[in-house]
Order: C-alpha cells, then sequence, then structure tokens
C-alpha cells in the first residue's frame, strides 16, 4: 500500500519560481501521485504510443467554489469532468494532462488531498495523468486552487456521436436523476443542514458509454447534462439538429430530497448542473436495448427512457406536465448557481 507524505505548511510564492520549492512540490506531490511512465521521465511533454484511428480531445477548467463538497471535490471532478466529454464522443479515454493554478496561502494538507482525489479517479477511470503545469498566484487572486485538464481518447470504429445526427422519432434517454451535482454544491456554500444527505454525482461515464454503444451501436448523440442542466442539452440538440423534443414530468428522475431542495431553493431541477449522468438520443429501435444496458450499469440503475424526438421547425422543447398540460423548456436565462465545476 502506498505510503503518502504528510504535508505540512502552505503553498508559497516560492513553489512556482522554478527553484528547489517547486521542484519539491511537483517531485513529492504530483509525480508520487500520479507516477507512471509517461510521467516519471519529468520532460516538458509527455510521449505517448497511440493507436490509428480517430483521436478525441477535449479540455476543461475547474473553478468550484467550495473545494471539498458532499459526495467529491475540485480534484475528482477535474478528471472525471474530462473524461465524461471525451466518452460523450464515443471515445474511450486513455490520457489526461493538468494544470494547477495555485493561490499563495492554499493548505499544502489541502492540495495533496486534491491530488490523491484526482489520482483515484484516474485510477477509477483506466486514465494516465501524464503530463502537466503548476502556478503559482498572490494571495487573494487565485480562491485556492483552479484546475484545468486535456483529455485524450480513441473513438471506436464506427462510431460517430454528433448533436447534428438527431432525428424524429429518436428516443431520449436520462441515466439517472437529475440535479444532485448541482443541489449538493449549493447546500455545501450555503451551509444548509436538509433531512436527507445530498451528495454529487461525480463519476466517470465512460463505461457506461461503452455499455451503451455495445448494445446500440447506432446511437445518434450522447451528452452529460453539466452547466445549465439538462434542459441546456435538450435545447442545443434541439437547435444543432433543428428538431422538437418532448419529455414526460411524471418520467423525469429527480431524489425526493433534490426535489425538496429545490423548492426551498427556488431551483428548478431541469437546470440543475449534474457530473456523473448522461443523456442519449437512440434510435426507437435500439432504445429499449440500450435502457436494458444503462440499467445493468451500476451508474444506470435509475435510466429511463424520458421523451421524444419530435419534427418541429422552430426548435421548441416541451414538456408534459403531470397534470396533462405542456410547458416550454427554454434555455436558462443568466445563472442559477455560478461556480458548480
Amino acid at each position: 500500500m502506498k505510503q503518502h507524505r504528510t504535508w505540512t505548511g502552505v503553498v508559497e510564492m516560492g513553489h512556482g519560481a522554478g527553484g528547489r520549492d517547486m521542484a519539491d512540490l511537483i517531485e513529492g506531490m504530483f509525480v508520487t501521485e500520479f507516477a507512471n511512465d509517461a510521467l516519471t521521465g519529468e520532460e516538458d511533454q509527455a510521449i505517448l504510443a497511440v493507436p490509428a484511428g480517430r483521436l478525441a480531445v477535449s479540455t476543461d477548467g475547474f473553478v468550484v467554489s467550495p473545494l471539498f463538497f458532499p459526495g467529491g471535490d475540485i480534484g475528482a471532478l477535474a478528471v472525471n469532468g474530462t473524461v465524461n466529454d471525451v466518452a460523450m464522443g464515443g471515445a474511450a479515454p486513455f490520457a489526461l494532462s493538468a494544470s494547477f493554478i495555485l493561490e499563495e496561502g492554499l493548505a499544502l494538507a489541502d492540495l495533496h488531498r486534491i491530488t490523491c482525489s484526482m489520482a483515484e479517479a484516474a485510477r477509477a477511470a483506466g486514465v494516465r495523468i501524464v503530463t502537466g503545469d503548476t502556478k503559482v498566484v498572490e494571495r487573494g487572486k487565485g480562491d485556492g486552487v483552479f484546475i484545468s485538464t486535456t483529455g485524450f481518447g480513441m473513438v471506436r470504429e464506427g462510431v460517430s456521436l454528433s448533436a447534428r445526427n438527431v432525428r424524429p422519432g429518436d428516443a431520449v434517454l436520462v441515466s439517472g436523476t437529475m440535479g444532485d451535482h448541482g443541489v449538493a454544491i449549493m447546500a455545501s456554500r450555503a451551509g444548509f443542514d436538509f433531512e436527507t444527505d445530498i451528495l454529487s454525482d461525480c463519476a466517470a461515464l465512460n463505461g457506461l458509454t461503452g455499455a451503451i454503444l455495445d448494445a446500440a451501436p447506432n446511437t445518434r448523440a450522447m451528452r452529460d447534462p453539466t452547466r445549465g442542466g439538462l434542459a441546456a442539452v435538450l435545447n442545443e440538440i434541439a437547435r444543432v439538429s433543428r428538431v422538437g423534443i418532448t419529455i414526460r414530468e411524471d418520467d423525469l428522475p429527480v431524489r425526493p430530497g433534490v426535489a425538496g431542495a429545490c423548492e426551498i431553493l427556488g431551483l428548478d431541477p431541469l437546470y440543475v448542473a449534474n457530473e456523473g449522468k448522461l443523456v442519449a438520443f437512440v434510435p426507437q429501435e435500439e432504445a429499449d436495448a440500450a435502457l436494458a444496458a444503462m440499467r445493468a450499469h451500476p451508474l444506470g440503475l435509475e435510466a429511463t427512457m424520458l421523451g421524444t424526438v419530435t419534427e418541429d421547425p422552430d426548435c421548441f422543447v416541451e414538456m408534459e406536465t403531470a397534470f396533462g398540460g405542456r410547458r416550454m423548456v427554454d434555455w436558462i436565462a443568466g445563472e442559477q448557481l455560478p461556480r458548480i465545476c
């Protein structure tokens, strides 16, 4: 079992100055925790053997506040968020780069906790963190730590997922409950104590996307509903593919605790961020197989068929309400909850 060094003190400007302190931080923390053959050479780049085929690449920045929240932290989020962006293209992620902007005064113990969380998330997702960078900014200018990650993955042969592929008649599937991450962040940030524990759903989805593609090889598109929530994904797909989408309120999965918190906080679960859920657009003839595959995976146990793609030149997204009416599901105006990823 790996023996972890005990870190004391705080980040200082010298940790970004290129001298002994910086070398000790990089070697003692990042190289030690992320250890792999591509990283341990400590070159200015990682040289990777890549199989022939199509390469998917995605870059994301993470500025979540607070850094630690129920169900996760900024480290796990930085790994899983980028793994998921690559996986939504039908790719199998295999490597990440990571860039850290550290604020002077950040406790080194907290940075080590974040680093260990990243390493654990990378192992769980089956990816390596192969290169990176560290910078330090003055106290008061960085909010602890900002992390940027870039992910690389190989696209499965014969798969071409795109928002432009979605067609009228396709089924809209969601892998589980909506709003868990955003509400967990809000509850932690505001210090709310709800009767039930609300945890972020932060998780890597590449195993689930692979299961869906095995069962439904003609899947049109997949998206993870992060900022803007499910509503943003549905409106994006409708706009790009020039279709309409109708979903059913009775089939929208929301945990009772999240629904209650949203009611108290004045939030709509349709617009609240998720970090471990996906939306799949699948031809109707493959929908049952895709749904069964999702429910057989640990991250898709609560998957449901939420709605249908329709012909609509206005590209409207509508929801059939529990009372038998219909309401528009429009883009969010402004920001319900900033700094959630």
